[in-house]
């Protein structure tokens, strides 16, 4: 990849689509910090920033692999996670993780964990999230929530969405 170029503002939703192997979490891993580019230009707010000023406070980053520990509840989970108890009540009023917050994380399916892992991160004071295929390895049910939530919260955040199925991404419920 080379002489690449976009904008993403607080309200924006951007998506990068492409085959497996061109690139799309490659992009993100520079944008979020952990891969260095041979040369990059990152500006926040007009001013010129290095990817360490951005990947602490302004950037939360959904990777494709879960990284929530398995052996504690969803409950205790959240609490660790979200210690301000008003985002706490959100994600446990929530409908899905109502269900499940008794449970412990390592026994929910592969596209629960995500789904939990996508909406702890989404309550993060970050800016800017970036979701590495987010709507890989999930149930239809939770894409329709993934993309429900991300209309919710994206006239205050900005997205960077990867995806290798244009059709995912569409605004149309059912795909």
């Amino acid at each position: 990849m080379s002489d690449i170029k976009f904008t993403c503002k607080t309200g924006d939703v951007v998506g990068i689509f492409g085959k497996n192997g061109t690139g799309k979490s490659t992009l993100l891993k520079i944008l979020f910090g952990t891969l260095h580019p041979n040369k990059s230009e990152f500006y926040l707010d007009n001013q010129i920033a290095s990817p360490k000023i951005h990947l602490n406070k302004f950037v939360a980053y959904h990777h494709q692999e879960v990284f929530l520990p398995k052996n504690i509840t969803v409950r205790n989970l959240i609490s660790i996670y979200l210690p301000d108890g008003e985002k706490q009540n959100k994600l446990f009023y929530n409908q899905r993780i109502n269900k499940i917050e008794t449970q412990k994380v390592g026994v929910l399916s592969i596209g629960e964990q995500r789904f939990l892992q996508f909406l702890l991160l989404l309550n993060f004071d970050h800016y800017f999230l970036l979701l590495d295929e987010p709507f890989s390895m999930v149930e239809p049910l939770y894409k329709d929530l993934i993309k429900e939530k991300i209309e919710e919260y994206k006239h205050h955040k900005g997205f960077i969405i990867t995806d290798r199925r244009i059709a995912s991404c569409n605004n149309k419920k059912g795909n």
